[in-house]
C-alpha cells in the first residue's frame, strides 16, 4: 500500500499533490489554485503568481556558467586532442587549433597559462527543471556541509512524513525494527564541492580536501541520512542504482520485501542533484540534452524558449537536465489498516529487466519491451480485460529525445496492439519538470497519485504536434489536460543508460480499497475507516501547516545515539534498550536456513 508521497522538483512540493497541482494548474478551481500558490509561496519566502506558476523549466542562472579546465599550470606550450564540438566558441587568445579529421583537432595552448584557472567557454545548455527560486533545503535545518542531494532528501522525506499523517513512533512501535527497510539512492551520487566533486576538483585547484566528502559522496548515502537523522532506523537498508530508472529499482526493492514479510513498512526514494556544470557538460557532449541553437532552429527563431525545453514524442532535440528528490512510504495491509493510514493507492510489482546484447551501451534495447509487457499482463489480471482497455494510462519516460520518442513509442504502441488496446492514453510529465535521472520514477509516480486523487491527466503541453516518426495507432498522446475521474491504473516506465529499464504498476485507491475488502472483509474495513479519522486530521493540520508556515523538516541529529549499552544480546534475541530486534529461535526468516543434517 502507498500510504505516503513526498518530495520536492520543480513543480514544488510533492505531498498533498501540491506539485502535481501546479503542473495541472490551469485545468484548477480558483480555490485549489490559490492553495497551490500559497504552499509554493511558503516554499519560497515570496507571494508567487499566476506566471510564476506556470513557467517550471527555466534558464539556469549564471552561477552555471560552464567552463573549460585543464589541471596545472606549464612553461612550455601544452598540444592535446579535443573533439570539435568540444572547443570553446570564440576560441581563448593564444589557442591554436589544427584540424585532424571531421570530427577532432589539434590544440595547442600558449606556455606561460595558468591552467588552474577556469576558462570560461560559452553556455550551450541554458534550460534546466530547478527547485523552485528561493527555496535553499540547506537553509531549513542545521546542514553543515551536506551535499544539495542530501539537503534535499531531508526535506523530502519529511515532507512524505507529513503526508503520512501518523507519527513515525507510532509506526517504528507496531512493528520489530528490522521490519522496517529503507531503500533510497541517486544515480549520480553527490557531485558538488561538499561530495565526490569537491574530491576531484579541490586539489588541482589548490584546496583541501575533507574527511566528510568522501563518505557524504556515496550514493547510498540518501538512506544513510534517513536512517541515522530522521528515521533512527536499524533495520533493512541499500540503495539500488539503475541509471535513469533508479527510483524504481528502489521501489521493486521495497515492493518485493513487503511481499515476501520480511518487512512491513518501506521507505523508498531518491534525490538527485545533477545540476553541476560538470555533469551538464558530460550529458552534453553524449548529445543527450537539448542545446539552445538546436532549440531555437526547432522553432525558426534565433533564441530558444527555454520554458519548451523539452519536447516529448515531437519533434526535439535532446532532454532538459533536472533535480528532484521523492520519498514514498509503503506498507503492507494489515498494518495500514490496523494504523488507519490513508492510502494513496498501490503498486503490486514493478518489473526490471536489461536489454541484453548491444552495440552502444547507453543506447535503448529490448529490455523495455518485457517490462512494459509484464506490466501490462499484471494489469490485465488485477483490474481485468476492460479495466487495462479503458481505465488505464502510461506515464511514459518521455525524455524528448529524437531517439526516445521513436523507441519507446514502438514498444507502447505494440504492447497495446497485443493487449487489444485502441487508444491508450499516454502522458509524459518531463515537459514540466525535466529529468531528474535517478528521480524521474519518483516525480512520475507522485503525479499518477495526483491524477488518481484529482481526475485529470496533465496534458504535454509544451508540443503542438506529434512528431512524424513517432509510433501512435494505438496510443493517444495529451497534448491538452484531460479530465478523468475513471483511471484505476497507471503503468509507469522508466528507460535508463545501460540497460537499465523499469515499469511498475500503480494502482488507484478506488481500486485499493476495493481489493482490501474483498481480501480482509467488512469488519477491518470499518476499523480502518474509524482510524483513519485522526489521521486525516493530522492531515488537515499538515495541509495548514504547508499554506501557511515555512517547512520545518525532521532532522535529528546526535539524537537518541546508541552504543554498545544499549544492546542485550544472548543466544536467542537481540534487544535494543529493552525491545527486542529479532529472535534468534523463532519461526521468522531464519528457518529458512535450517541445515538438511
Amino acid at each position: 500500500m502507498i500510504t505516503a508521497m513526498g518530495g520536492i522538483n520543480a513543480a514544488g512540493r510533492s505531498a498533498l499533490h501540491f506539485g502535481f497541482q501546479r503542473l495541472i494548474f490551469d485545468a484548477l478551481p480558483d480555490i485549489t489554485r490559490q492553495d497551490t500558490l500559497r504552499s509554493l509561496g511558503q516554499l519560497t519566502g515570496r507571494a508567487p503568481d499566476d506566471q510564476l506558476a506556470a513557467t517550471l523549466i527555466r534558464a539556469l542562472p549564471d552561477a552555471h556558467r560552464l567552463h573549460a579546465a585543464i589541471s596545472g599550470t606549464s612553461d612550455i606550450p601544452v598540444t592535446l586532442e579535443m573533439r570539435n564540438m568540444d572547443l570553446p566558441d570564440p576560441l581563448p587568445a593564444g589557442w591554436q587549433v589544427s584540424p585532424i579529421d571531421k570530427r577532432r583537432s589539434r590544440v595547442t595552448l600558449p606556455s606561460g597559462l595558468d591552467l588552474r584557472v577556469p576558462h570560461d567557454a560559452p553556455r550551450r545548455v541554458s534550460a534546466a527543471g530547478q527547485l523552485p527560486d528561493g527555496f535553499d533545503p540547506g537553509a531549513l535545518y542545521a546542514s553543515r556541509n551536506h551535499p544539495r542531494a542530501l539537503q534535499m532528501a531531508i526535506f523530502g522525506i519529511s515532507d512524505a512524513l507529513g503526508d503520512l499523517g501518523i507519527d513515525w513512533a507510532t509506526v517504528a512501535g507496531k512493528v520489530r525494527p528490522d521490519q522496517v527497510a529503507v531503500y533510497a539512492s541517486n544515480a549520480m551520487s553527490q557531485m558538488d564541492d561538499n561530495g565526490l566533486g569537491g574530491v576531484m576538483r579541490f586539489p588541482p585547484n589548490g584546496q583541501r580536501i575533507t574527511s566528510k566528502q568522501v563518505p557524504l559522496g556515496l550514493g547510498e548515502m540518501t538512506s544513510d541520512f534517513l536512517n541515522a537523522y530522521v528515521l533512527h532506523s536499524v533495520g533493512t537498508t541499500g540503495g539500488m542504482l539503475g541509471a535513469c530508472a533508479t527510483f524504481l529499482y528502489n521501489l521493486e526493492k521495497g515492493v518485493q520485501a513487503i511481499r515476501s514479510g520480511k518487512v512491513r513498512v518501506a521507505i523508498v526514494g531518491t534525490s538527485e542533484a545533477p545540476l553541476m556544470p560538470e555533469i551538464m557538460e558530460g550529458y552534453r557532449a553524449m548529445g543527450a540534452l537539448a542545446e539552445d541553437q538546436d532549440l531555437a532552429a526547432l522553432d525558426g527563431a534565433t533564441q530558444a524558449d527555454v520554458r519548451r525545453a523539452c519536447r516529448p514524442f515531437s519533434d526535439n532535440c535532446g532532454f532538459t537536465m533536472a533535480e528532484s528528490a521523492q520519498f514514498t512510504v509503503l506498507m503492507d495491509d494489515a498494518l495500514a489498516l490496523e494504523l488507519g493510514a490513508d492510502i494513496l493507492g498501490a503498486v503490486p510489482d514493478v518489473f526490471i529487466h536489461a536489454d541484453g546484447a548491444k552495440k552502444s551501451i547507453s543506447a535503448p534495447g529490448v529490455g523495455n519491451y518485457l517490462t512494459v509487457g509484464k506490466a501490462a499482463a499484471l494489469t490485465r489480471q488485477l483490474i481485468g480485460e476492460k479495466g487495462l482497455r479503458d481505465h488505464s494510462f502510461v506515464h511514459a519516460h518521455g525524455t524528448g529525445t529524437p531517439q526516445n520518442r521513436v523507441t519507446e513509442s514502438v514498444i507502447l504502441d505494440r504492447v497495446a496492439d497485443a493487449f487489444g488496446i485502441r487508444h491508450w492514453p499516454v502522458t509524459a510529465i518531463k515537459a514540466y519538470v525535466g529529468h531528474s535521472l535517478g528521480s524521474a520514477g519518483g516525480d512520475q509516480l507522485a503525479a499518477a497519485l495526483g491524477s488518481f486523487a484529482q481526475g485529470v491527466l496533465p496534458g504535454i503541453r509544451t508540443i503542438d504536434h506529434i512528431a512524424g516518426d513517432v509510433h501512435r495507432q494505438h496510443l493517444d498522446f495529451a497534448m491538452e489536460h484531460v479530465q478523468r475521474d475513471d483511471l484505476q491504473a497507471s503503468l509507469i516506465n522508466s528507460k535508463g543508460f545501460g540497460g537499465n529499464n523499469a515499469t511498475a504498476v500503480a494502482l488507484s485507491a478506488t481500486v485499493t480499497e476495493a481489493m482490501l475488502q474483498q481480501r480482509h472483509g467488512e469488519k477491518a474495513i470499518t476499523h480502518w475507516q474509524t482510524a483513519r479519522d485522526s489521521v486525516l486530521q493530522a492531515k488537515a493540520r499538515f495541509r495548514d501547516h504547508c499554506l501557511n508556515e515555512a517547512p520545518k523538516p525532521v532532522y535529528r541529529f546526535n539524537d537518541g545515539v546508541l552504543g554498545d549499552e544499549a544492546v542485550t544480546l544472548s543466544g536467542k534475541a537481540v534487544q535494543l534498550n529493552g525491545g527486542t530486534v529479532m529472535g534468534f529461535d523463532d519461526d521468522s526468516e531464519l528457518t529458512a536456513y535450517q541445515l538438511d543434517r
